[in-house]
């Protein structure tokens, strides 16, 4: 049989996950061979869009319309760089049990006929619409997409069904409502797809995990007075790139009266003795991302800086030990501290500082967990996800902080933490 027709030959075993529980997981290295069963991108490529047809099977509309660059490669395995992320020139269609359709740009679309054989080579166009309006509106490109999209829709027989769409240009929903077409959600529809990971996902978020733990042996060894925030920043990128990141998406560097609050960024500041400093590593393998925040001291800490470590890190244990199948998020949240006993004014004003977030192609996937969501509106935990746990607590000296995350992979019995550089205590770079 044609390797086209083998998007449509999905059973049911495809939506198994495959989990294989041991006594830890393992963290296979990179590179194919013949002697170990690492990643299997074939189950893995078959699982995603497997869910993705079972999500929209589950829900009211009859195909989807994706222009969210994660969406995409969820469902078609297709990645054209980062620098796509936010240029919004890439769109994919699936309808119903058809095979997707992606446009992409320019050669790209000859690329994939070639080289993904995943695809039905029709399936893969070259197309454009707007590219976030710089290719105005009045040129046309929407209407003739929305037609051909309608189309296609009319064909798999979805014509009378919503179709979902996760996000797209405000001149793109235009056109498609003038070709009838009826727009709902389709970022929820997507995000319950991918909030189960399975094992192939689970090992590159866990591959991805261990590249950033070699970053923070690299950070502990070279934090010292004299060096800048942005030098951190810079050889850790270096680093990543070197072991295969695809996309070094962030890096946070925060030190001494940075520290509080909490400004999410980096900058020149010069390292200095006794200050408290934090980062965070958001970086992807093979698309699934990273969000791992420690903290250090350098040379030296005073008493309130270890007390601030000490909360931090009962705070994030006591959320750990909550993690388990069954487990409401409004009960991991409510182990946490208020945003009125660490000085803000309500949570909306303390958000992202107790917080949990699911890792996969985004850094932000479900499910949500803070106290300013979770506690009116809990979602039930469940085998297979994978998230981030993050805590952060401000010193008595008025600057200083300290932000401790943990990532966990969610098991039958409860949770493994996959982000291993030690954080039991403080540690303090270059001790005097």
């Amino acid at each position: 049989m044609s390797r086209a027709l083998m998007p449509n030959l999905l059973t049911p075993q495809d939506l198994e996950p495959n989990w294989e529980w041991r006594e830890r997981l393992p963290a296979w290295g990179h590179t194919s061979v013949d002697f170990e069963r690492r990643v299997d991108h074939d189950r893995l490529r078959r699982y995603r869009l497997a869910r993705t047809r079972q999500s929209l099977q589950n829900s009211n509309a009859g195909s989807l319309l994706l222009f969210d660059v994660n969406n995409i490669r969820y469902v078609s395995a297709t990645k054209i760089g980062e620098w796509e992320r936010d240029k919004m020139c890439r769109f994919c269609l699936l309808t119903g049990d058809d095979s997707p359709y992606v446009w992409d740009f320019g050669s790209a679309a000859v690329h994939h006929q070639r080289h993904s054989d995943w695809l039905e080579p029709d399936h893969c166009l070259a197309g454009v619409v707007g590219m976030r309006g710089t290719i105005p509106p009045e040129f046309g490109l929407m209407r003739k997409y929305a037609k051909m999209i309608a189309q296609l829709i009319k064909d798999a027989g979805m014509a009378d069904m919503p179709v979902g769409v996760d996000y797209a240009e405000t001149a793109m929903f235009h056109a498609l409502r003038e070709e009838g077409i009826n727009v709902v959600d389709g970022q929820q529809i997507m995000l319950s797809a991918r909030e189960i990971k399975n094992w192939d996902e689970i090992q590159l978020l866990t591959q991805a995990a261990a590249m950033v733990d070699g970053v923070y042996h690299m950070i502990y060894e070279e934090l010292k007075p004299g060096v800048r925030e942005n030098d951190i920043v810079a050889m850790s990128n270096k680093m990543l790139y070197e072991m295969g990141s695809d996309d070094v998406e962030a890096i946070n560097a925060i030190s001494g009266e940075r520290c509080n609050p909490h400004p999410h960024n980096f900058t020149d500041r010069l390292i200095r003795p006794g200050d408290q400093a934090f980062f965070d590593i958001l970086q992807s393998y093979q698309g699934y991302r990273t969000c791992y925040y420690r903290t250090f001291n350098v040379g030296r800490a005073t008493p309130v800086q270890n007390d601030a470590y000490v909360k931090a890190r009962e705070w994030i244990d006591a959320s750990i030990a909550m993690i388990r199948p069954g487990v409401t998020t409004d009960k991991v949240a409510e182990v946490w501290p208020t945003a009125e006993s660490l000085g803000f004014p309500n949570e909306d004003a303390a958000f992202g500082l107790q917080f949990g977030h699911g890792l996969g192609l985004a850094l932000h996937e479900r499910p949500i967990i803070s106290r300013a969501v979770s506690l009116d509106h809990p979602m039930e935990i469940q085998t297979g996800m994978v998230f981030a746990l993050e805590t952060y607590c401000p010193a008595a000296d008025g600057y200083s902080a300290a932000r401790i995350e943990e990532e966990v992979v969610v098991t039958e019995t409860g949770c493994e933490v996959i982000s291993l550089f030690p954080a039991e205590e403080l540690p303090i770079a270059n001790r005097y």
